[in-house]
């Protein structure tokens, strides 16, 4: 029996010291995005997974806040906000389980002074991998059971 799509991977990318890189695979293991300066750091907070919600949001409100803004790893076209920890996703051979809503940074009022106020609840899900592997830019997302 196969799972429904619940969305699809719109685009990836990584810290580094010298700031965010776009990509179009991110390789994961049990201690975060592999290439990622937060490698390690949180295994609670390894993975952030933000919806193209919160960039409609922005936009609505006049932000124009360009994609991995929100410090996201992941970007994805489907609303995980509503999500408790625990919940699951499968992407390929990967899964994530979401630990907890993402908090709220200083870094986003360097975007937009009221996008912090504006995400409050909806800047992101912080996830932790369960199983490795890569994930890829246009990949299904499934939400497991």
């Amino acid at each position: 029996m196969s799972l429904p799509e619940t969305g699809k991977i719109i685009e990836l990318f990584y810290s580094t010291t010298d700031g965010r890189v776009n990509t179009t695979e991110l390789a994961l293991d049990d201690k975060g995005v592999i290439e990622d300066k937060y490698y390690n750091k949180d295994i609670q907070r390894s993975v952030l997974i933000a919806s193209l919600e919160s960039y409609k949001l922005a936009a609505d409100s006049g932000i124009d806040a360009p994609y991995s803004a929100l410090g996201e790893n992941v970007l994805i076209d489907y609303n995980p906000y509503h999500l408790k920890p625990g919940a699951r996703f499968a992407v390929g051979d990967v899964v994530l389980e979401i630990s907890q809503n993402c908090t709220l940074c200083k870094s986003l009022a360097k975007v937009d002074a009221r996008l912090p106020k504006l995400l409050k609840d909806d800047r992101g899900v912080f996830a932790k991998v369960i199983s490795s592997g890569v994930i890829h830019k246009g990949d299904n997302i499934y939400l497991l059971d």
